[in-house]
């Protein structure tokens, strides 16, 4: 993360001596409501929700709080990279495909149903796990419903991109070629996204929608084929 960081910020003319790099984990919001740090890294979704909540409870407005897309400032095109990889090693994926596509096909049947019961899931997942009951994890839970992906399919733009970003910063070498794979997925894929850059904007405009409005909305998305579904 350090690497990602010092990249980023010297391409707006700043050295590592210029600030200094605190590791704090997932407490990002924690840390800045502290004081321990003046900006951190982290999601839309959840570091920025709970900031938003935290300078309510202070009468204070929730657009005190920003956000700078590292995609945008790295200038490595659409959409972010953050994403829930399953990893399995080459020899169990070898050995047992069919476990692993049932295994998959369970996620999917259970993605789909917080696609179309979204309040129902969220009442299961609160009564699996109590502690999540509270009113900023409900928040939590509507900004991350529109990011859900219909099909969970690797997206080959964005791994290009985040390979080339890799190289970029040193972490991988020249050789390397990405290891994702969506064998494992056997119904059918949705068709690429026809305006991606377009529909980044228009999801901004929409999470914005979301916090201001609460409730589980998701886009519609133009595909390459023509045709306009909820992504």
């Amino acid at each position: 993360m350090w690497i990602q960081i010092d990249e980023l910020t010297s391409q707006y003319g700043m050295a590592p001596t210029d600030y200094t790099a605190v590791r704090c984990g997932m407490n990002v919001s924690k840390a800045i409501i502290k004081g321990e740090i003046d900006a951190g890294i982290g999601l839309e979704n959840v570091q920025m929700v709970e900031l938003e909540e935290w300078l309510a409870s202070q009468d204070r407005p929730k657009s005190d709080v920003q956000m700078l897309r590292i995609d945008e400032l790295a200038e490595l095109g659409c959409c972010c990279f953050c994403s829930i990889l399953y990893i399995g090693n080459e020899k169990f994926l070898a050995e047992n495909p069919e476990r692993v596509c049932a295994f998959m096909r369970a996620v999917k049947r259970a993605t789909e149903y917080v696609l179309a019961e979204p309040e129902n899931a969220f009442d299961e997942y609160v009564d699996f796990k109590p502690v999540m009951g509270t009113p900023l994890n409900r928040k939590i839970f509507e900004r991350s419903f529109a990011y859900f992906s219909k099909d969970l399919k690797n997206v080959a733009r964005d791994w290009e991109k985040v390979t080339r970003y890799g190289k970029r910063l040193g972490v991988l070498s020249e050789s390397f070629k990405p290891n994702y794979t969506n064998e494992y997925l056997d119904w059918k894929m949705e068709e690429d996204q026809a305006d991606p850059k377009g529909d980044q904007k228009r999801m901004v405009a929409l999470q914005q929608e979301i916090a201001e409005k609460g409730g589980f909305k998701r886009l519609d998305v133009e595909r390459v084929m023509g045709a306009t579904v909820s992504a």
